[in-house]
């Protein structure tokens, strides 16, 4: 088996398995402290959820859709001597999204506190008088997540939790987020919308412990933004960075075994190819890691008993749509919300079954960057959230018939001619989370951010089964979402300086801007 990595004797070596935002953030910093660091990707190019697909014209971003906390990801630019600015444009969001409700009526959502009030007025006077209740409430935990660096610092150590505690006990961060809500909101309507947010991380409201509440805060004070040319510049400006400094990216690359010896990891195995390295870090699922890469190795936490018990998230059934027509109702942000909204999660998350309704997510890049479909036309993606595939859905069968319900929804709802006007369309089911990612059960968003599963209880940024292999991304600390993700690896980046005596590289402010000295460049600039 050939031995591809070639450093000096005295130069620490660093494979870095998976190409996703968690994955390239975490290259990043090990590159810029001086570790000779090499990303392995399964796929043609790097990406991970955050991957594109163009057909026919059409550019469509396959996931994340949207940035918030841009200072965070500049941090990353950062610690590699660069600036955010110089390699992607930001594009303020406003509306952060349009939300429709079962009843037609609908509300544009941003972070300006009196208009929002007065939209909320029309739908309840006295919800719209406690928004700013509601968000000097959830300001502390924003503050402690990201002021006190609480996203950013890894739990692998109980006391290091324990100091933490008493602040979220008190701020009533463990609270489930739809509880917390619902103290300040009367209308079904306000309630879902100051709510809805641990979805995006794969969570559900009336679980998810009310940590997940400083996501509002955050994009109040943070702004939601999206890049010229869509969400994958972002990836493409960090795989830049990374072979700027000096990284190593391999493509087509299916990393299959972990290989320990003397309790250490000593080599990645990618088919015929081999890696000697002197830390891993892993940016792929969990379960694919303890349960795949490392089957081998006698473990005494993640065994196979335990991986059974972890809870992961739902997933996601999406349609990617070219459309020869444009539809001006929609924004670039689209809710489109059933009627039911505990109960249709509890059908997804508990009952684990296909329900007769469902709520949805449209992403129309097209509404702030015309390029990314032909003229006149729309590029666009329905994400419906579904059960991962514990529910023993078939969805080699159903994949056709669900598409096809989810395009007469549409079209009865208000995008008349829809299905006569599409012009590219492509399907993604749970099974292709599974194939395309090695995502246990498809799932969507890794490990399901529930109390049991947060913080010091979800799987640790250093592995707890061999002392030199590390985890990045969504399924340990803090979670999923793009900002989730990029902590996740500075998180991880201290256990490793920790290790080996690397710099510190947190250099992103408090809650201050994206750039050193200044705001983001937007593309108008």
């Amino acid at each position: 088996m050939m031995d591809t990595a070639q450093t000096s004797t005295d130069q620490k070596r660093a494979v870095v398995i998976g190409g996703g935002f968690g994955g390239l953030a975490m290259a990043i910093r090990l590159q810029a402290a001086g570790v000779q660091t090499t990303l392995l990707e399964k796929r043609e190019k790097v990406g991970g959820r955050a991957y594109q697909l163009k057909d026919r014209g059409y550019t469509f971003d396959m996931g994340p859709s949207l940035i918030t906390a841009p200072a965070i990801l500049n941090g990353v630019f950062q610690a590699a001597g660069r600036d955010l600015r110089d390699y992607v444009d930001l594009i303020p969001l406003d509306p952060f999204y349009r939300v429709y409700f079962h009843d037609g009526s609908y509300i544009d959502y941003n972070g300006n506190p009196e208009e929002m009030k007065q939209r909320m007025r029309a739908f309840h006077p006295g919800d719209a008088d406690r928004y700013d209740d509601f968000m000097r409430a959830v300001e502390p935990i924003y503050d402690a997540v990201i002021g006190d660096r609480l996203g950013s610092k890894p739990f692998d150590r109980l006391g290091g939790f324990a100091s933490f505690l008493p602040t979220l006990l008190k701020l009533n961060a463990w609270m489930p987020a739809a509880w917390f809500v619902n103290r300040y909101f009367k209308d079904p309507r306000h309630r879902f919308l100051f709510s809805f947010h641990p979805l995006f991380l794969g969570g559900n409201p009336f679980t998810a412990p009310s940590i997940y509440l400083m996501i509002p805060y955050l994009e109040r004070v943070g702004g939601v933004w999206f890049t010229t040319g869509g969400m994958y510049r972002v990836v493409e400006a960090l795989a830049t960075v990374f072979q700027e400094i000096g990284g190593v990216i391999e493509t087509d690359c299916e990393v299959t075994r972990v290989v320990v010896e003397g309790g250490r990891a000593t080599r990645v195995e990618a088919g015929e190819r081999s890696f000697s390295t002197d830390l891993v870090v892993s940016n792929t699922d969990i379960a694919h890691l303890y349960g795949t890469l490392l089957k081998e190795t006698p473990r005494k936490r993640w065994t196979e008993k335990k991986l059974a018990k972890l809870d992961h998230t739902m997933s996601c059934f999406l349609l990617y749509l070219g459309t020869r027509k444009q539809y001006p109702q929609l924004e670039h942000h689209t809710l489109i919300l059933a009627e039911r909204y505990r109960e249709l999660l509890v059908d997804i998350f508990d009952k684990k079954i296909l329900p007769p309704d469902f709520s949805m997510y449209l992403h129309v890049p097209t509404r702030t960057d015309p390029s990314m479909a032909p003229e006149g036309c729309e590029s666009m993606y329905v994400l419906v959230p579904v059960a991962n595939n514990a529910s023993g859905i078939d969805w080699s069968t159903e994949k056709e018939p669900f598409a096809k319900r989810v395009l007469d929804f549409l079209e009865a709802w208000g995008m008349e001619g829809l299905q006569e006007s599409l012009e590219v369309m492509h399907i993604m089911t749970p099974d292709d989370f599974a194939s395309e990612l090695n995502a246990h059960l498809g799932n969507a968003f890794a490990v399901e951010p529930k109390v049991s599963q947060t913080a010091w209880f979800r799987p640790h940024n250093r592995s707890e089964e061999v002392p030199n292999v590390y985890l990045a991304g969504a399924g340990t600390h803090p979670g999923a979402g793009v900002p989730g993700v990029l902590l996740s690896a500075e998180a991880t980046y201290g256990c490793v300086a920790r290790d080996l005596g690397l710099p510190d590289q947190w250099d992103w402010s408090r809650k201050g801007e994206v750039v050193l000295g200044g705001r983001p460049r937007v593309a108008s600039d």
